[in-house]
C-alpha cells in the first residue's frame, strides 16, 4: 500500500540532499545565500510568461521539514550522514523570500524569486520553487492566451481527467488567476474557492431510453436555466428536443463535435427561430488559443476548456531555474556575500542579488531591467518595486487572494501592447537584464551552484 503524501522537504530531488550532506560535514551549510528563480528564455513564439503558483509555494515553504520517520528512511537509503540526520530533524525555513506577485507577467531574465538565508536551507527549496512555479506558470501562461483569445466570452477550464488528480487541482487555480470563470474540479472549488460549473455528459443522455428523457430528467433536477448537451446523436435535433423540453428560458446548449464555426452558426439561426434568443451557445472540443481566435466571429457565447491548458499539448515548459547567485564565504549573519555566476555556454547567469525596476509610458509596460545591488546591501521594497517581499524569517507575509491574484493578472496583461497580446508567433517583448555599470566585477571567481541533474 502507499505511503501517505509527504512533507514538504521529501518533494525534492535526491542530489539536493547529497549536497547538504556535504556541506554539513564542511561547515558551509550555515553560510549565507541567495538564490534567484528565472527564466533565460520563453518557449519559442512567446511574448510573455505569467507567473503561477507562488500561493501554493509558500504556504509549502513556510511547512517545509522532514518528519522523523522520513528522516530515518532518508539515513537507511544512504543518502544522508548521522550530521545531516540531525540537522533535518530540527530543519525549517528561516530565511526570506521576494517574489514578483502572482498574476504578473515575466520575461526572459526577470528574477521573479529571491530566496536568501542559510545555503543548506536555500538549496534544499529549489525542486519544490520550480516544480510548483513551472507547473502553474505554465499554466498561467497559456491560459492567459487563451483569455485573451476569448475576449469577453467566458472561459471554463475542464481538463481534469487530461492530467494528475492533484495537479488537475493546480491547473483550475492557475487557470482561474490568469482569467478563466470556472472550473469543473470541485477540489479546486473546496480549496482554493475557484468557482465549479458543470451539467452532463454524454453518458447521462446515453443511459436514458432517449435524448428528450435524458433532457427531462434533467431539466426537472437542475431547472431550465442548465446547459443541455445536443450533440450525442444529432445537433439539429437535439436543439429542437431541447427547446421543446425547456422552453425559451433553457439556459444554453453545449456543443462538443464537427466544425464549431459552422455549428454554432446553425444553432443560433435555429434558437432564434424557435424563440429562445437568450439561450447561450457553449462550445468544448480540443480548443486552444488559436482555435479560440478562429473562432471569433462565431454565434459564441462561452468556451470550455480541457486538454490544451492542462496538459503540455498546449503549453511549453515555463523552463524556470534556481540559482545560486550570492554565498558568504563564512559562517556568520555578518559575514560578507560575494557574487556568483555560471559561465557555460548558453547558460550563462549574473550573480549578485537583483532588483527589478519596470518602465511605463502612458500604462505600457515599455521597459524592465535589474539593478544588482551592493553584496550586503539592505533590500528594501518600495510599494511599486515588481518584487514584493511575501516572507521574512520564514513567516509568510504575503497573502493576497485568489481574486487578488486574478486582479493582478488582468492588470498586467493591459499593460502589454496589442501586438504583445497577439497569440501569433513573435519574440518576447521585453529582454531582462542589467545596465553595465551594475553588472559585477567579472574577475569574481564563481562557485559551484546547484548544478547536475536539471540544468
Amino acid at each position: 500500500m502507499d505511503r501517505s503524501p509527504q512533507s514538504p522537504g521529501m518533494l525534492t530531488d535526491r542530489y539536493e540532499l547529497t549536497m547538504l550532506d556535504s556541506w554539513v560535514r564542511d561547515g558551509h551549510v550555515h553560510h549565507r545565500a541567495t538564490f534567484e528563480a528565472f527564466a533565460r528564455r520563453l518557449p519559442q513564439g512567446r511574448r510573455y510568461g505569467m507567473l503561477g503558483g507562488l500561493g501554493r509555494l509558500l504556504p509549502m515553504i513556510a511547512d517545509f521539514g522532514f518528519d522523523d520517520v522520513e528522516v530515518s528512511w532518508l539515513r537507511e537509503q544512504g543518502v544522508i550522514g548521522e550530521q545531516t540526520a540531525a540537522y533535518l530533524r530540527d530543519l525549517r525555513f528561516t530565511g526570506d523570500v521576494d517574489a514578483y506577485r502572482e498574476g504578473d507577467l515575466y520575461f526572459p531574465g526577470s528574477p521573479v524569486l529571491t530566496v536568501s538565508g542559510t545555503l543548506g536551507e536555500c538549496v534544499l527549496l529549489e525542486t519544490l520553487v520550480l516544480s510548483v512555479l513551472n507547473h502553474d506558470s505554465a499554466i498561467a501562461s497559456a491560459a492567459a492566451r487563451m483569455t485573451t483569445a476569448a475576449g469577453d466570452r467566458p472561459l471554463v477550464e475542464m481538463g481534469s481527467r487530461r492530467t494528475h488528480e492533484q495537479a488537475a487541482v493546480a491547473v483550475a487555480r492557475a487557470a482561474y488567476v490568469a482569467g478563466f470563470a470556472s472550473t469543473s474540479n470541485l477540489a479546486a472549488g473546496h480549496l482554493h474557492g475557484v468557482p465549479t460549473v458543470g451539467t452532463a455528459a454524454h453518458a447521462f443522455t446515453l443511459a436514458h431510453a432517449t435524448e428528450e428523457a435524458a433532457f427531462v430528467s434533467q431539466v426537472a433536477a437542475q431547472g431550465t436555466g442548465t446547459t443541455l448537451l445536443v450533440d450525442t446523436y444529432d445537433i439539429e435535433e437535439g436543439i429542437r428536443t431541447a427547446v421543446r423540453v425547456a422552453g425559451p428560458e433553457l439556459g444554453a446548449i453545449r456543443i462538443d463535435s464537427g466544425d464549431l464555426a459552422e455549428e454554432s452558426a446553425r444553432a443560433r439561426a435555429l434558437l432564434d427561430s424557435l424563440g429562445n434568443t437568450r439561450t447561450r451557445i457553449i462550445v468544448t472540443s480540443d480548443l486552444d488559443e488559436f482555435v479560440i481566435s478562429a473562432l471569433a466571429d462565431a454565434p459564441i457565447d462561452g468556451y470550455g476548456v480541457g486538454t490544451r491548458v492542462a496538459t503540455g499539448s498546449g503549453h511549453p515548459t515555463a523552463s524556470m531555474v534556481y540559482k545560486l547567485v550570492a554565498v558568504a564565504d563564512r559562517p556568520g549573519a555578518d559575514a560578507p556575500l560575494r557574487p556568483v555566476a555560471k559561465k557555460s555556454a548558453a547558460k550563462a547567469s549574473v550573480g549578485g542579488r537583483k532588483l527589478a525596476r519596470r518602465r511605463h509610458e502612458d500604462g505600457v509596460l515599455v521597459g524592465e531591467h535589474y539593478d544588482v545591488l551592493d553584496h550586503d546591501a539592505a533590500v528594501e521594497l518600495a510599494p511599486d518595486d515588481v518584487q514584493v517581499a511575501v516572507v521574512r524569517g520564514g513567516r509568510v507575509l504575503h497573502d493576497p487572494s485568489l481574486d487578488e491574484a486574478r486582479a493582478t493578472a488582468r492588470r498586467a496583461l493591459a499593460s502589454l501592447p496589442p501586438a504583445a497580446r497577439s497569440v501569433a508567433a513573435g519574440e518576447a517583448h521585453l529582454e531582462v537584464g542589467a545596465t553595465a555599470r551594475d553588472l559585477p566585477d567579472p574577475s569574481s571567481t564563481p562557485v559551484p551552484a546547484s548544478e547536475g541533474a536539471p540544468a
